[in-house]
């Protein structure tokens, strides 16, 4: 079903360059399942990114019997425009700014460190907040599958990777349902292998448009579903 190219990238020659792939976040993880089914039941921790990263990630790691866990990540959005980022903080207080962008948009020095701050204490609580009374699992020589729901310019992921390879996972692996091709090439190069069904490439790419049905996850949804795998799954690997 899936290909692959000489730089270790995984994909669908059918979903190429297609929309509406995806019925929803359900079947699209149980694509990247059949995709990532060489993993079965092995080492590999699955890591989801909320909030639409672990619908899809949760759907992978049952398929596959892997663990599943939370990767807390959040971009640091513009003042004016909530959907549009200049950088991302990481679950580990890792920070990362898009320079390239920063230089077009103006910001002021005290707008950049508010962001940071606002950004920052959103991934404290949401850490605090989905993880309860359980640790981040110690990723020490571990291999991981960093799952989303879609990569569009792939800051906020590539983010992530720098703060698993910090935590001192061993092999990462990216796994998307949906990625636009120039975010994605330039995340190639970062990681052990990526695996992405459906890559479009244009200057019009948007994640929803892989999907038939697409809404917002919010953090009750994420809560529910993380105390569903805590409770079926207990964490097995140790923690910090």
């Amino acid at each position: 079903m899936s290909q692959k190219t000489p730089q270790g990238l995984y994909d669908v020659k059918q979903y190429r360059e297609h929309t509406r792939v995806f019925r929803d976040r359900v079947h699209a993880g149980e694509v990247l399942a059949r995709m990532l089914h060489p993993f079965r039941q092995d080492a590999h921790l699955v890591l989801g990114i909320p909030a639409g990263g672990v619908p899809v990630g949760v759907v992978v790691a049952q398929t596959l019997h892997l663990r599943f866990d939370v990767a807390v990540v959040s971009k640091i959005t513009l003042p004016w425009n909530t959907e549009a980022g200049y950088g991302a903080v990481a679950f580990d207080g890792t920070v990362r700014l898009n320079s390239a962008l920063m230089a077009r948009i103006g910001l002021s020095e005290s707008q950049i460190r508010a962001g940071i701050e606002e950004t920052t204490a959103k991934v404290n609580r949401r850490m605090e907040k989905l993880r309860k009374k359980h640790r981040f699992p110690d990723l020490s020589g571990q291999a991981s599958i960093l799952v989303d729901d879609g990569l569009a310019s792939g800051f906020t992921l590539r983010v992530a990777v720098e703060a698993l390879k910090k935590a001192g996972a061993k092999h990462i692996i990216v796994a998307v349902p949906t990625a636009h091709k120039e975010s994605l090439d330039a995340m190639v190069s970062q990681v052990d292998a990526v695996f992405c069904p459906n890559i479009r490439s244009g200057l019009r790419y948007a994640v929803a448009d892989a999907y038939e049905r697409w809404t917002d996850v919010d953090e009750s949804e994420v809560l529910k579903i993380l105390e569903r795998v805590w409770k079926t799954s207990p964490q097995k690997t140790p923690v910090r």
